[in-house]
């Protein structure tokens, strides 16, 4: 099984991915944003196509990654694999699933949202708003809050005045049934 947490910057994915961790027996957290910051960081002589935006999602080879990095994980682990991730483009979050869904079928897909009030609270809190890139972060999350209002993103978990463990009950209720 593989449990994806879609969300905006901010909204919790890490944190809730965590919870699921240490309450769903065997499962692993893979981070496929590692592989995209290393991506962005590699010289510009190193061609990749789709790189030259502000965003690790757009170069193919990430997105690929991915599904590989997935299928790794759950090679050496065959318990769940839990996927922390910001998808705000349909195109790029069909590309993925359906690649994961090759090796493994069972694809749960989870969109934690808040207003953009909350989540630029929540990364103020973390000081992910103090830097050179916050910018791009608060960009990112308006974008991200106006498309995950979408159900296409994922099965809505709404965090708002919510604790990440009252998020992870939900979450977790919809195995239980």
């Amino acid at each position: 099984m593989v449990i994806m947490i879609n969300g905006s910057f901010g909204v919790g994915k890490s944190t809730v991915a965590s919870l699921l961790q240490s309450r769903i027996a065997n499962s692993r957290v893979y981070d496929p944003e590692v592989v995209g910051s290393i991506l962005m960081r590699l010289p510009k002589w190193v061609k990749l196509r789709g790189r030259g935006t502000d965003d690790f999602q757009d170069i193919d080879l990430w997105r690929k990654s991915v599904a590989a990095g997935i299928r790794l994980n759950r090679l050496r682990n065959r318990g769940p694999i839990l996927v922390p991730m910001t998808f705000d483009r349909h195109d790029y979050l069909d590309e993925i699933s359906s690649a994961i869904r090759k090796f493994d079928a069972n694809l749960h897909i989870f969109c934690l949202v808040a207003s953009l009030e909350t989540i630029q609270q929540r990364l103020r809190k973390r000081g992910a708003l103090d830097d050179s890139g916050a910018e791009w972060v608060i960009r990112r999350s308006r974008e991200c809050v106006i498309a995950h209002r979408d159900p296409a993103f994922g099965q809505p978990i709404d965090t708002e005045g919510r604790s990440a463990e009252q998020v992870v009950a939900e979450i977790m209720a919809h195995f239980s049934g």
